[in-house]
């Protein structure tokens, strides 16, 4: 026989001094299972071992040091790393490389195609080059194949990996400004090439509008901040249509919890 409970129980007082719990979130790995992804995994590495090829053959055909010193070279280069890197997350189910890489790599080698199709191959631009990369005035047809590609397929298949593998609205437009270090430190890089380099010297400056001996460093610099601007707008282009365009990733989250009937 157990004692009868009182009706009125006087209220305890609050303990002082105890701190409430602190918010604890919960992050979306911890509930939701990783997805490999094979599909995304092919399609980049096969893109990545594309650009490898393209930049290999350059530099086999002409010297090292005068193809590493182009801006193409460079961009296909890192978008090979990046994509190859990314592949191998999305084979295992990692998380992807930050968008601010991926996007970089993604807007260099739109530079390099460009640049390359706009003013350097048009016949009608003031600033179209005469020579291949290599520095021949003829091109074989190993150069135009490895010019294509780098040139026109490869940023091809970067835009498709873009639009259709890659999660959206992630760019940020503070991004924007950042991704204008690289060319910037290519211009400066340029400017000290060629005063390194004696006068005269053939592929002194790699591209026309960047021929302080042709142009002068006024008309240059005028170049560059064409140039720069015109970076600056794609750069933000590109975050427009990340946060413009619809999620081609959509995975069902599960959340690791299922209910069960009660008991009894």
């Amino acid at each position: 026989m157990t004692a009868p409970i009182p009706r009125d129980i006087p209220d305890l007082p609050a303990i002082p001094g105890v701190p409430g719990l602190p918010p604890s979130p919960v992050p979306a790995t911890a509930v939701v299972p990783p997805v490999r992804r094979p599909a995304t995994a092919v399609f980049r590495l096969l893109t990545a071992l594309t650009a490898a090829a393209g930049a290999t053959i350059f530099l086999l055909l002409g010297s090292p040091l005068r193809m590493m010193s182009h801006f193409t070279i460079q961009s296909s280069i890192l978008l090979a790393v990046v994509l190859t890197i990314s592949a191998r997350r999305a084979w295992t189910a990692r998380r992807p490389l930050p968008p601010a890489v991926t996007g970089a790599a993604l807007l260099y080698v739109l530079i390099a195609a460009l640049v390359h199709h706009l003013l350097l191959a048009n016949a009608s631009s003031p600033f179209v080059m005469t020579t291949t990369l290599t520095g021949d005035a003829h091109p074989t047809l190993l150069q135009s194949i490895a010019d294509h590609t780098l040139h026109t397929a490869v940023p091809i298949a970067a835009v498709l990996d873009w639009l259709l593998l890659t999660p959206s609205g992630r760019l940020h437009l503070r991004q924007a400004t950042t991704w204008l270090l690289y060319p910037l430190a290519y211009l400066a890089f340029s400017f000290a090439r060629g005063a390194y380099l004696l006068p005269g010297t053939p592929g002194r400056y790699l591209y026309p509008f960047l021929d302080v001996d042709q142009h002068g460093y006024k008309s240059v610099l005028g170049n560059a901040l064409l140039l720069g601007l015109s970076i600056y707008a794609l750069a933000v282009l590109l975050v427009a249509l990340d946060h413009a365009r619809p999620n081609p990733v959509r995975h069902r989250t599960k959340t690791g919890f299922r209910l069960q009937p009660p008991v009894g």
